[in-house]
């Protein structure tokens, strides 16, 4: 909304600012930062209030989580709350990457609202059947992805671009958008995975969303593109935008989600912002830097389908127990040892990941 204010401006002054999209981002990221402290209280204390008994605990699950009984979930209202005010208010609503990513964000976050509710009322860890989550999701991604490819330049549509190798594409053609369903969906779904311990998903998803939102703004820039020899999709900077809300309204939410958490994310955050990551790689053509960047969600999301499969094969178990954050708690790491190392993993994972803009 604030980006019409530059239309005031004569081509200098104060109104010309809101034509800069770091300036756009960095008051995103402070609107979403303030929402966060202004209202992460209240709504805290309005679960508390609606779902008394608070997120289920799983009794096979380690045994120092049961001592978070009654601590409230659905905390993604607040992270997706933020985002979206402050997306809307300095984001360029006339761009079709930053609509494509912000319905995605809240489809997703809707599926997890459903899943929390039906957790939260009937008190058990089950909530809304995989199928139709997974069914959902996959729809939601093929519409998503379908939109993404047109709105490519039409060189790079259906096209699989590469890292470390400059113009170098795989035509994928008609199965793109099966692809990027694929991206999305998982990506969704290995956020989910990894929001096991308190702080643990927030900051990587953060550090994800940021290393994209560098990424978004260099491929959507003519001028970078050129110099840095990567694929040029026009309009995708403004994703920059949306991100530095994500990182914003992501550190709001931190600060009541530090251990000991005074709210969980849920899956109506994680769901949402998994997806959100999914798309962002998808309308930049990074979907495969986003394995990178998120490698640590991969990892969350490979030990649990590893223990699945080599369990119904065999009847022994790889992992003390899958997710792998929780196969360090059944070793004796304290979980805020889990969850700083995890992070030191995806800062890592993050400069590799940016890496890949010059490296070719």
């Amino acid at each position: 909304m604030f980006f019409w204010l530059s239309g005031f401006s004569d081509g200098g002054g104060f109104f010309n600012l809101f034509s800069y999209i770091t300036v756009r981002a960095a008051g995103a990221f402070v609107t979403a930062l303030i929402f966060g402290f202004l209202f992460g209280p209240p709504l805290i204390e309005l679960l508390r209030r609606k779902q008394g008994k608070g997120q289920p605990i799983r009794d096979d699950g380690p045994q120092s989580h049961l001592a978070k009984a009654g601590t409230p979930t659905m905390g993604g209202l607040l992270i997706l709350s933020a985002l979206m005010v402050s997306t809307l208010l300095w984001a360029r609503l006339d761009n079709p990457f930053v609509w494509i990513v912000v319905l995605v964000t809240l489809a997703f976050g809707l599926i997890g609202f459903a899943d929390d509710y039906a957790k939260v009322t009937r008190q058990t860890s089950k909530g809304v059947s995989s199928r139709l989550r997974l069914g959902l999701g996959f729809l939601i991604a093929g519409l998503a992805t379908y939109a993404a490819s047109m709105f490519h330049p039409a060189e790079l549509t259906g096209q699989l671009a590469l890292p470390f190798f400059k113009d170098t594409l795989i035509n994928l053609g008609f199965l793109f958008v099966p692809f990027g369903m694929v991206v999305i969906v998982g990506s969704a779904n290995a956020v989910n995975l990894t929001d096991g311990l308190d702080g643990l998903a927030i900051m990587p998803v953060m550090i994800a969303a940021g290393t994209l939102g560098i990424i978004a703004y260099a491929v959507g820039r003519v001028d970078f593109t050129d110099y840095l020899e990567v694929h040029y999709v026009p309009g995708t900077s403004e994703l920059l935008v949306f991100t530095a809300a994500l990182f914003g309204g992501g550190l709001g939410f931190l600060w009541y989600n530090a251990p000991p958490a005074a709210v969980f994310m849920g899956d109506t955050g994680s769901l949402a912002l998994g997806g959100a990551l999914g798309a962002i790689a998808v309308c930049t053509k990074h979907e495969i830097v986003l394995a990178i960047v998120g490698g640590l969600f991969v990892v969350e999301a490979l030990s649990v389908i590893i223990q699945v499969l080599y369990y119904k094969r065999t009847k022994k178990r790889i992992f003390l127990m899958a997710p792998i954050h929780h196969h360090f708690e059944k070793k004796g790491w304290a979980e805020p040892q889990i969850v700083i190392r995890f992070w030191i993993i995806s800062l890592i994972l993050a400069m590799i990941g940016l890496a890949t803009l010059k490296v070719r």
